[in-house]
């Protein structure tokens, strides 16, 4: 490594080595090209971008599209505390904080700027963008895969980034995700308008010996307790996942009267931040003596870098086997052997099926929010309130949650300044919500779906999963 890349990176961020892939991708990125980086999950991608942002012999800024508001902003103050110029701007600031921090783009007193790909559209931030010394010198693509509609989390915004990369002059750029197909990864190239002799793709597979894959049939939730307690008592740090928060508590409360309060805790996405931040705190600096089982919905895990996980459970199938990979991701970072173990009962496919149906509301349920959105007293509204007004009190039922992901997806509304509520932007037109396009996207998921039911019965999990992303 470069004298001077070895001298920030442990300057300015503490580190005194590389991972091997790491390495690669940061050598490639400084000798001028651009990369396509696949890796799980908390294995170290942000720092592929942002060593290179400080260490670019060049003025300018390094900009980064996100789709998650909640992670750019723990990235940004992470990076704050090492010392480093990086603020992010979104829908959640106010006019005023925005204005300022539009001007201080302008100036270029930011090493790293943030924001979710939307951003893109607003006049102020191109004009910024435009005014900063040097210009955008590096373009770094998180969450890769939402620019395609063969991605599992396709984001319509995303899909024309690769002009507005011709409008800032066509800069360096890495994209970077943690599941990505061959089809997917075709796609960002042709999107983003990337020229192939200088374009490389990083991908590190989920080929790792340490890791023991196996999936199980079971036939009640009686077996499937066993099979969790049984690997728990192997010891360590673990993860159990779940679909759905009611059966996730069910089950705690079980393994709580065998292993203790002490020794169990729960995540999922309707806790309050600051027992989210305890649960968060508590899993990272745990020990393997503590023995710690963590039960949670897919809502835990972004960002998450702790090595000694020892084993990962899905106690409920997931949605997609990108959602499988990514999450086993996170077990035996340190080399040692971990445990992975899909557990399949037939009446968990019925909730993933409910989830799809939900996922993927129709048009003219989308329309309808779209209208009660803007016709909103407040000005802005949640999705309490909006699935009062769409299909009543029934809190399980999700179709209000994803309607509002779909209409900001759509550009219809953004983020408010408080905390999961949206405001109305504009008025839907033709074509936003293709009654077609939604019935192709349903099939998409379906067929994922199926995949991961293949997956269990497969007699290789690790090769299976290879081909399917053909990282072979």
């Amino acid at each position: 490594m470069a004298k001077n890349l070895q001298h920030i990176l442990e300057s300015r961020f503490s580190i005194k080595e590389l991972y091997p892939l790491q390495e690669l991708v940061i050598s490639h990125i400084m000798e001028g090209n651009q990369a396509l980086v696949v890796m799980p999950t908390g294995s170290g991608k942000s720092l592929c971008f942002q060593l290179p942002a400080l260490a670019l012999d060049t003025e300018g800024v390094t900009l980064v599209f996100s789709p998650l508001i909640a992670l750019m902003e723990d990235q940004v103050t992470a990076l704050k505390k090492k010392g480093i110029a990086a603020e992010f701007i979104n829908s959640t600031l106010d006019r005023k904080t925005r204005t300022e921090r539009y001007q201080a783009l302008a100036r270029g007193e930011y090493e790293l700027i943030y924001a979710t790909p939307e951003r893109m559209y607003k006049q102020e931030f191109r004009d910024a963008l435009e005014e900063i010394p040097g210009g955008v010198k590096l373009l770094a693509i998180d969450e890769a895969h939402c620019i395609t509609k063969w991605g599992h989390d396709f984001r319509p915004a995303y899909s024309e980034i690769g002009d507005f990369r011709k409008i800032l002059g066509s800069p360096q750029t890495i994209a970077l995700t943690a599941t990505a197909t061959r089809q997917v990864r075709e796609d960002i190239r042709e999107v983003l308008q990337l020229d192939e002799k200088k374009l490389k793709l990083f991908a590190e597979g989920i080929d790792r010996p340490n890791l023991d894959l196996a999936a199980a049939e079971v036939w009640s939730d009686t077996e499937k307790f066993e099979r969790i307690r049984n690997l728990a008592e192997d010891g360590g740090t673990g993860i159990v996942y779940f679909s759905l928060i009611k059966t996730l508590e069910e089950q705690a409360d079980e393994l709580r009267a065998i292993r203790g309060n002490d020794r169990i805790e729960l995540y999922h996405g309707k806790l309050p931040p600051p027992e989210k931040k305890r649960i968060y705190d508590r899993f990272s600096a745990s020990k393997p003596e503590d023995g710690l089982m963590l039960l949670a919905t897919n809502a835990f895990g972004m960002g998450v870098d702790k090595p000694d996980i020892r084993y990962i459970v899905h106690a409920q199938i997931p949605g997609s086997i990108e959602s499988y990979y990514q999450e086993i991701g996170r077990a035996g970072r340190d080399g040692k052997p971990a445990r992975c173990l899909l557990l399949y009962e037939e009446s968990d496919l019925g909730i993933q099926q409910n989830f799809i149906d939900w996922m993927n509301p129709s048009a003219d349920l989308l329309e309808l929010a779209a209208l009660e959105v803007s016709n909103s007293p407040n000005g802005s509204i949640d999705a309490d309130e909006l699935r009062e007004k769409l299909t009543g009190r029934n809190r399980g039922d999700r179709r209000a949650e994803y309607c509002l992901i779909g209409l900001e997806k759509r550009g219809i509304i953004e983020q408010a300044d408080t905390a999961e509520r949206y405001r109305f932007i504009r008025r839907p037109v033709d074509g936003d919500f293709s009654r077609s396009e939604i019935e192709e996207k349903r099939q998409r998921d379906l067929r994922r779906l199926l995949d991961v039911l293949e997956l269990v019965q497969s007699n290789d999990i690790r090769t299976r999963i290879l081909d399917y992303f053909g990282l072979d």
